[in-house]
């Protein structure tokens, strides 16, 4: 079964490190996984290709079969589920905000939604509303091109921020265009920074340095590290910023990208959904 998972996630997410963050184990363990039903089955069914992990013709056959199945086994799950834990209340948020933000306001979100137990998942992809995986999702993307139903909630200031360890080492920066020669802390790939330093007009003449890590999270734990430049709000580091464990450069006022929600549309009758969609609406935008 469990290589049968592993082999659903990657080709669900085309990449074997969300498959590994989706189920919880490491990435070289989904590879390891994958290779063994390989053999197991005697086919190739992974292919590496230019935009990531393709499925073979043999792949998505399996895949096609293994997606059906899980999704058999997701749905009774779901509906034992609203037999015995109708009271719970599903948030599925990216990890950033899931960690840094909300978690500090737990007890906030219980009385915002009067009734259940909430149950928090810092996730990077949009849950099976279908399938009872949860009740609502917090995404991060382009506001210009939103999921379908995704409700937009803010935008926020990003701006580049250090450890006083690390501008004790290399400096403060002299300008944006220095900035763009120093080790910046990435996610996934390059995009978000580039974007940033497209959106202050700096044209960038060289490719960007430094490492490249999961998320936002990874990312300011970097920074906190003294670990090079990471890109966040102030939704994540007001705090660390208050008591100087991090140090905001230079004064700007850019935004890439924003925060969404999307509600499970199986169930208008759930008043909790629109109970914490108003919390949140309020909460967020007045602390920004």
């Amino acid at each position: 079964m469990i290589m049968l998972r592993a082999f659903e996630a990657t080709g669900r997410t085309g990449s074997m490190r969300k498959a590994a963050n989706d189920i919880g184990i490491s990435h070289t363990v989904v590879s390891r996984h994958i290779r063994n039903l390989e053999v197991w089955i005697g086919w190739k069914l992974l292919a590496a290709g230019p935009r990531g992990i393709a499925l073979t013709p043999e792949g998505r056959s399996l895949f096609a079969t293994t997606t059906a199945a899980f999704q058999s086994i997701a749905g009774a799950a779901a509906q034992l589920r609203s037999k015995v834990g109708s009271d719970e209340f599903h948030i599925w948020c990216v990890p950033g905000l899931a960690t840094r933000w909300l978690i500090p306001r737990l007890e906030q979100i219980r009385r915002a939604i009067s009734s259940g137990e909430v149950l928090l998942r810092a996730v990077d992809r949009s849950p099976d509303f279908v399938h009872g995986e949860a009740d609502l999702m917090i995404g991060f993307g382009d506001f210009d091109n939103l999921p379908d139903r995704a409700v937009p909630l803010l935008q926020p200031r990003m701006f580049p921020v250090a450890s006083p360890a690390w501008l004790e080492r290399h400096g403060m920066p002299d300008s944006l265009e220095d900035l763009t020669r120093l080790p910046l802390i990435h996610e996934e790939s390059y995009a978000q920074w580039t974007s940033w330093f497209e959106q202050a007009g700096i044209d960038i003449q060289h490719t960007l340095t430094g490492p490249r890590l999961w998320d936002a999270n990874l990312g300011f734990d970097a920074a906190m590290a003294g670990q090079g430049v990471a890109l966040t709000s102030n939704l994540m580091v007001a705090r660390e910023i208050e008591n100087g464990r991090l140090v905001e450069l230079f004064n700007t006022d850019i935004r890439v990208g924003g925060y969404y929600l999307i509600t499970s549309g199986s169930k208008p009758q759930d008043e909790r959904i629109a109970r914490f969609r108003a919390w949140i609406e309020h909460s967020i935008t007045n602390f920004e």
